[in-house]
Parts: C-alpha cells; structure tokens; sequence
C-alpha cells in the first residue's frame, strides 16, 4: 500500500533466522549416540569381586557388549516461508484458463505469491496465489501473519486447477484471488479480475444470501457458531491480518461473503 512501510521485508528476516537456526540444528550429532564401555566392562570382570565364602562372582554383560544411550533432539518449528514471482512464460502456461487477452489487467500487473501454511492436518504446506503487483507484499505479509497464529488453509491453488470455475474452486475449499472473471448475474468486472480481492477456505466460509450458502456445500457453516479453525469470525485473527492491510471483510456485509477480502471493499 502506497505511504505504508512494508512489512515483507521483517517477515523474511525471520524466515531467514529460522531456516538458519534449523540448518544449525541439522548439523548436530545424530540423535541416538553409542559408547562403547568395553575397556571398563574387562577390568571390572577381571577384578571380579570377593564374597564371604571366598568364592568370586563376575559381571553378566558380555565383555564386548555396548552400552547404548538415547538422547532426544528438540525439533525446530517450521519456519514461514514466501517468495514474489513475476509471470514469466511458465506460469502464464498455468494461467490458459483465468487469464486471457481483454481481463483489465495484463500478465505484467500481476504476480505469482508462493508461501507457506498451515494445514487443518496439523501439517505445514506451500501455496500459490496470484494477486495484483501493487498488493503482492501486502498479500504476502497477511498469509505471514496467518501463519504465525497457526490459521489453516485446506488449500492454496490456482483457480486454473479447477478450469478457472469459481463454483468447483469454492467446492473444494480453495483459497484463491485473481479470476478474470464477471460477478454472478453481471457484466460487471469482480475484483477478481484484478487480483484485488482473496477468498479464504470458501467452503468454511460461504457467501449466504437469502439464506442460501454459495458454494451449496458451505450450507452447514452458515451457523456460524459451528466449531472448525478454518472458520473466519469478526475481528479474529484472518480479518485483523487483513485489515492491517486496509483490505474489508465481506462478512460485514448485509448478505455476507464470509470467504472474501477485497481492496476497495467490494
């Protein structure tokens, strides 16, 4: 956002020291270490000890019998991790089916975000999402920010892994943004279609209007007091990431959007 310093940089220094303080970690010794006490072990036989009847008895352990001694090894915790690519040949490859001649925007005005998250398994992932250049940083500093309170995200695709259908995206929980695509019943240009609006897990988090969720499947998270971490509530962490950036919640909305952010609040 223009006037505001970026946040990108200190989020890749932390990625930095992390992945240095895991590199560190990785060079120690092997968790599981041998000793071999097999000097000790001969001479403590051979001077094997006295008892009262003046008969001797010896040790049990084999004289070349190792001793072995575990010791466990704190795991680092996964570091976030981002990267802000132009579109070069490769990707627009990738993008046949969201982007084509006459979308509001060119190739050139957007870019490829690659960052980590977190998984509803517990695990941690890499995802892609393209978003306009002017917000790549922003964009990239939000998931940064999601990643440190532990959010999950199902999914972070391409729309183009789905043919670009918004309706299949939305089925399979994607969290996606740039769609050259028109908002429903219209001819008008969705925010999408500039990479200026974020849906995130839209299964969890449908569109209801008139008390039908969009996508259908989302119809049981229309409760919205259902219990799952991938939902998105008021002033949690997701919409306050977001609104760090000056980007709006579609959730306060009259029919709320409960999945979208957007720029311009549209």
């Amino acid at each position: 956002m223009k006037g505001k310093p970026s946040r990108l940089p200190l989020l890749l220094a932390l990625a930095a020291v992390a992945t240095a303080c895991a590199q560190a970690q990785s060079a120690l010794p092997p968790t599981t270490v041998t000793t071999t006490a097999h000097e000790a072990q001969v001479e403590t036989n051979s001077a094997a000890a006295a008892t009262s009847d003046g008969t001797t008895t010896t040790s049990e352990r084999a004289p070349d019998e190792p001793q072995v001694q575990s010791m466990s090894v704190a795991q680092s915790p996964p570091s976030f991790e981002v990267t802000i690519s132009a579109i070069d040949d490769g990707i627009a490859a990738r993008m046949k089916d969201s982007w084509r001649p006459g979308c509001p925007v060119g190739l050139d005005d957007l870019r490829l975000v690659t960052v980590s998250h977190h998984t509803f398994g517990g695990g941690v992932a890499t995802g892609e999402i393209v978003v306009h250049a002017d917000m790549a940083e922003d964009i990239a500093a939000v998931f940064g920010d999601l990643f440190a309170a532990g959010y999950p995200i199902e999914r972070m695709e391409l729309v183009d892994e789905y043919a670009a259908d918004d309706d299949l995206s939305m089925a399979a929980n994607n969290t996606s943004a740039f769609n050259c695509r028109t908002v429903a019943g219209t001819g008008r240009w969705s925010q999408h279609a500039y990479g200026m609006a974020v849906d995130v897990n839209p299964l969890l988090n449908p569109y209801v209007r008139n008390g039908r969720a969009d996508p259908p499947a989302g119809s049981a998270y229309v409760d919205r007091s259902v219990d799952h971490p991938g939902i998105i509530r008021d002033r949690d962490a997701v919409v306050t990431a977001f609104a760090a950036i000056g980007w709006s919640w579609g959730g306060y909305w009259s029919s709320p959007d409960y999945q979208h952010f957007s720029r311009n609040g549209r």
